[in-house]
């Protein structure tokens, strides 16, 4: 899909951050945006700047980790648009600088719930709408550089999990959508400036309610360096819906980090060869 001219997308996580910098690249590049965000109070703003830069833009409350919630969203794109064309499943939350053995209960379903499942129910309702019409489209998973390693010193173990699913979602979904016209990427952005850190405060009162992690205030001190605009990274999502590319990497410093983990896993062939010859390789 390289023209998007008249074609529909929803972002989910809209009304700030990546997601927001999505929504301007596919409205400048054409689409009709339906911005779908669990805080209705954040969209009327968000809507004006899609306005300001041309683009025909609906809104949407959404709780992307109630299926309900995502269906109702995608129900809300065809009504305001005919068809849905591009789905930004891009809504995560934050569970950082807790190590593993003390993130509560509470804070397992909610993190898995928007971040996992989140992705889970925009696969199920956006999917079906986009091979409906019959005309192609394209999927985006927002993971994260963490999709892809585990930086040791900050416990984001919770949060890296969450994002080596969404890869694994989207690996899944590219295989399964081979043929169809229908492409997929997995979008695996670095820091970025967003308010990602401050989630927390915007958990639904079904997981607990709004609260305060002070251990997640000192990732923003990490992540200020290199954290690059969202607009910014809405265009390298443009460009990879455009060009039909899988992995969307966003950060080149990531690069030795994620090359260690790959090479230790290759050793591990290699390891396995010496000490079970003939067994490993059957």
């Amino acid at each position: 899909m390289r023209d998007l001219t008249g074609k529909t997308a929803l972002i989910t996580g809209a009304a700030s951050g990546i997601g927001l910098g999505i929504a301007k690249a596919l409205a400048r590049a054409g689409a009709n945006i339906m911005l779908a965000d669990l805080r209705p109070d954040a969209l009327p703003a968000a809507k004006t700047e899609i306005e300001a830069i041309g683009g025909r833009v609906a809104t949407v409350a959404v709780d992307v980790s109630d299926a309900d919630s995502v269906q109702a969203a995608g129900d809300a794109a065809l009504a305001a648009f005919g068809a849905l064309h591009v789905a930004v499943n891009n809504a995560g939350v934050a569970m950082h600088g807790s190590p593993l053995e003390d993130v509560t209960v509470q804070e397992w379903d909610w993190v898995i719930g928007v971040n996992i499942k989140g992705v889970i129910n925009g696969i199920r309702t956006f999917v079906p709408m986009i091979r409906a019409h019959g005309q192609g489209g394209h999927v985006v998973n927002t993971g994260s550089v963490s999709s892809l390693f585990v930086r040791d010193g900050r416990n984001q173990g919770a949060y890296a999990m969450t994002k080596y699913a969404v890869l694994a979602l989207s690996e899944a979904l590219e295989q399964e959508l081979q043929g169809t016209g229908i492409g997929v990427s997995v979008l695996c952005p670095g820091g970025v400036k967003t308010a990602i850190f401050d989630s927390a405060a915007h958990r639904p009162d079904r997981f607990g309610g709004s609260y305060q992690r002070p251990g997640q205030e000192a990732m923003k001190s990490f992540v200020a360096p290199t954290a690059l605009d969202p607009e910014t990274v809405g265009q390298r999502v443009l460009h990879a819906i455009q060009n039909g590319e899988f992995y969307v990497l966003t950060h080149t410093n990531e690069r030795e980090a994620i090359t260690a983990r790959f090479d230790r896993i290759i050793a591990a062939f290699d390891h396995a060869d010496t000490i079970m010859p003939g067994i490993a390789a059957s």
